[in-house]
């Protein structure tokens, strides 16, 4: 071994090789040096020490530096590789004397000439991609600039200085974890609920009463709750690390530090966030991960991952450089055509190269990962039409990274989500490829809220997004379950503003009230926010049960957001991506104030698992199955006849027959169901059919008082009447069973 290839580091900081195969740190401590090998990629722990393998097609030497404090702003040594350690494109080595909780980071020397696309920088130290942890602190990484931002064109010039204030180090993580005989729960979509959360709101309110806020043990604190709420799945918003404080704005009103609270800008995508860990000892973020998912596991819960693959936290030219850029800038983005710019379609500054086959490899090994070795059960592909993307640009017909992900071997059983659209106009909801992908249906989510608005001429699409939605789902081969079901998500109103505010309320993102939607199809009842009225609030709490009970009668998997089962509320905020405050927290307290409403949807999710008609793997056919009177489903009119959808509006009911309807999914007969619509403001009278399996009883009724709005099994009133009435903007549910 060449003595220039290795940098050893005195007291005085001046070059002092060693030996040809050892290297003696600043601190004293020496290391051995050997080849290694080009796989596998990252850092890998073995008996004598780590090895490391990093991919750079375009980088002339690379630099593996090792430090032994989170703070270090000098490397303890440094390994830097040339040709001999490098296979094709991969650089590696071995090092021996360091183990599980080594700290390091890389360089990267190459041209630097944004030009041609190259924009390397050997001053800045950067993230391996497929680094497995990093250090809670610094925190700072939107400082890291590639650029001398003081040249005349900001990207003209290369940064001189070093970035090791502003990064976190990589740790080197053990494999290592007493899983208890635990393995991906699986839970087949047709039978699954998704509750939607952010870890850090769930349980960083002191009403949470947790030991552990904010973290992945305050999760682990929560499982009582959401067992009793009856979810089957915690759907997490990102957790793979970003840099929190790259956000330049602050409260206009109050002066507080806004951050990027959401963590959609990821930087790391093997490193779980270390911040939401309790204990912040290097690598203990991967320990207290796997124990949050063995435990919501053994509840009875799963765990989908929110995944940002189509643009990193490094954002446009002028952003920082912190990993990915700086190994290999042509590779991992896509450039446009002047190569100093990206091309867009994520809305945040870069799109990833997703089809560039080291991408490709990337990611599957990326989504395999945490699969194997972190036992989740699924994903939600943030804007996930950019998957479909090829390094042009273009969408792609058969984009291969769609299809890979579908086929892979490994993920077979795994949940694939797709938000089947992306900021460059992209649309996809119906039609993303790939075969097996669900997706997240917003034409569900706002023809719903159109409904129950009152809206005109929303009947008929109404119908079709309650039965599954075959209109978008059925050419290609896909099934009710592939329609991800929701009324509200992270992204825009909660419930409970969605029936307090006519317009979003932004002024606390700094942006002027520009940023997030303006198409809420919400409504105020003649109060803009909180309101004293006794009146409005009943008319409120009416309507949210009337989308909660839709949500969780309808075909399709549904989609509860976080704290909408207690009218959590963020006051008219329709974006609340950079609020980690109270705004965004979760107020437990609210669960006292609107227990009817958390009760109610305890019960309906109850009411749902156990109807197999409601959890049917395949779509309504509208056919008697087997030459009955009745087909597995029918569509009336108040008067019980038969619906003419051209001229019909507003009020319907369904009458599903349990003995047929559950037949496709091959589960056991169900109670017949019949249920009644009425999105208008009055009341409307409903026939009711003479009922096939013993009489009909109520089940629930959205404008019953608490207590009577919904009904425990064997508990429901038996109607001795012909014709019922029907609030308005409510929903009533009857069941008819011989074995009740």
């Amino acid at each position: 071994m060449n003595a220039d290839i290795l940098r050893s580091f005195g007291p005085d900081t001046e070059l002092q090789p060693a030996s040809p195969e050892t290297l003696v740190g600043r601190s004293g401590a020496t290391y051995g040096i050997a080849d290694g090998r080009p796989e596998p990629l990252g850092a890998t722990l073995t008996d004598e020490g780590v090895q490391f393998a990093v991919f750079s097609r375009h980088a002339e030497r690379l630099t593996i530096a090792l430090f032994r404090e989170a703070t270090d702003t000098e490397p303890e040594a440094e390994i830097v590789l040339d040709t001999r350690f490098r296979t094709g494109d991969i650089w590696h080595c071995h090092v021996s004397g360091i183990g599980a909780g080594a700290l390091y980071l890389v360089r990267a020397e190459g041209p630097y000439a944004p030009e041609q696309g190259q924009r390397f920088n050997g001053h800045l130290y950067l993230l391996d991609p497929y680094a497995r942890a990093l250090t809670a602190e610094p925190g700072e990484m939107h400082r890291s600039l590639g650029y001398d931002a003081g040249s005349p064109r900001k990207d003209a010039a290369p940064a001189q200085q070093s970035n090791l204030a502003h990064m976190p180090k990589c740790v080197v993580v053990s494999t290592d974890f007493d899983w208890q005989g635990d393995k991906p729960l699986n839970v087949p979509l047709h039978k699954a609920i998704i509750y939607e959360t952010h870890v850090r709101s769930l349980t960083v309110h002191p009403s949470s009463g947790v030991e552990h806020p904010g973290t992945f043990r305050g999760v682990i604190e929560m499982i009582p709750y959401l067992r009793e709420l009856g979810v089957t799945s915690i759907e997490l918003m990102p957790i793979q690390e970003f840099d929190e404080l790259d956000n330049p704005r602050h409260n206009p009103t109050t002066g507080e530090r806004l951050q990027d609270y959401w963590g959609y800008n990821t930087l790391a995508y093997f490193a779980p966030k270390a911040r939401y860990a309790s204990d912040r000892t290097p690598g203990c973020v991967v320990d207290e991960f796997k124990e949050m998912v063995r435990e919501l596991h053994r509840a009875g819960i799963e765990v989908i991952l929110d995944i940002v693959f189509n643009h990193t936290g490094e954002g446009a030219e002028t952003g920082p450089t912190v990993s990915f850029r700086g190994l290999d800038n042509q590779v991992y983005y896509m450039l446009d055509d002047d190569p100093r710019y990206y091309r867009n379609f994520s809305g945040c500054g870069n799109t990833v190269n997703c089809n560039h086959p080291v991408v490709r490899s990337l990611i599957v090994e990326c989504l395999r990962y945490w699969v194997l070795e972190m036992h989740v059960d699924g994903f939600r592909f943030d804007l996930g039409s950019v998957l479909s993307r090829g390094q042009d640009g273009r969408i792609l017909e058969e984009p291969p990274i769609v299809q890979r992900i579908a086929e892979d071997p490994v993920l077979r059983g795994t949940k694939i989500i797709a938000e089947a659209w992306d900021a460059g106009g992209a649309y996809q909801v119906g039609s993303f490829p790939g075969g097996r992908w669900a997706e997240w249906n917003d034409r569900y989510r706002d023809d719903v809220r159109s409904y129950w608005r009152g809206d005109p001429g929303k009947l008929s699409t109404f119908v079709t997004r309650f039965a599954g939605s075959s209109d978008l789902y059925s050419n290609d081969g896909r099934k009710p379950f592939h329609s991800i079901n929701l009324i509200t998500c992270h992204d825009g109103f909660t419930v409970n503003d969605l029936v307090s505010y006519n317009h979003k309320h932004n002024e606390a993102n700094g942006e002027a009230n520009r940023d997030g939607h303006d198409h809420n199809l919400s409504c105020n009842y003649g109060v803009e926010g909180p309101a004293r009225n006794g009146k409005v609030e009943r008319a409120r709490n009416r309507h949210i049960k009337s989308l909660l009970a839709t949500l969780l009668l309808s075909l399709g998997t549904p989609m509860l957001s976080g704290g909408d089962e207690f009218r959590r509320t963020q006051y008219g905020n329709n974006n609340a991506y950079c609020q980690n405050n109270e705004l965004s927290w979760y107020d437990y307290r609210l669960r006292e104030k609107h227990y009817d409403v958390l009760r109610f949807t305890r019960e309906m999710i109850r009411f749902r698992r156990r109807h197999p008609a409601l959890l049917r793997h395949e779509f309504f056919t509208g056919k008697d199955l087997n030459e009955n009177a009745l087909t597995d489903v029918s569509w009336l009119s108040p008067t019980g006849d038969t619906v003419d959808w051209e001229r019909h509006d507003g009020a319907i009911a369904v009458w599903i027959d349990g003995q047929e309807a559950a037949v496709p999914g091959g589960d056991i007969p169900d109670d017949d169901l019949y249920i009644m619509f009425n999105p208008g403001a009055r009341a409307v009278e409903f026939a009711l059919p003479d009922p096939h399996q013993g009489p009909w009883k109520l089940a629930v009724d959205t404008a019953g008082e608490p207590g009577r709005d919904i009904f425990p099994p064997r508990e429901e009133p038996r109607l001795r009447v012909r014709r019922l009435r029907c609030a308005g903007r409510s929903v009533v549910v009857l069941v008819s069973g011989w074995n009740r």
